[in-house]
C-alpha cells in the first residue's frame, strides 16, 4: 500500500515552522501512514510566490489539499484521514 505523501513548505529561522515540525514529528512517532519531505521556500520562486506569507503549510499534492498554520496534531490526523479515506 502507497502510504500518502506530504509536503511541509517553510524555511529556516522560522519558528513557526519548527513548531509545525514537532508536530508533525508527535505525529510520526505514533503513526506510520504518511511520509514527510520538508520543503524550504527559498529554494525556488514559485515556492515564495505561493507560500511566502502562509508558512508552514503542509501540502498533499495529489490532491491539492493544504493546511496552513496555524495547525495542531488533531488537524493532521484529520488531514491523514481525508487523504487516506479513513
Amino acid at each position: 500500500m502507497l502510504v500518502p505523501k506530504l509536503m511541509l513548505f517553510g524555511t529556516q529561522g522560522c519558528h513557526l515552522c519548527e513548531q509545525a515540525e514537532e508536530i508533525l514529528n508527535s505525529y510520526l512517532a505514533d503513526n506510520n501512514d504518511i511520509e514527510i519531505e520538508s520543503i524550504d521556500i527559498a529554494e525556488q520562486t514559485q515556492w515564495q510566490e505561493r507560500y511566502a506569507i502562509r508558512i508552514p503549510v503542509l501540502l498533499h499534492e495529489d490532491s491539492g489539499i493544504d493546511l496552513c498554520w496555524p495547525f495542531d496534531r488533531l488537524d493532521v490526523d484529520r488531514l491523514v484521514a481525508m487523504i487516506s479515506g479513513k
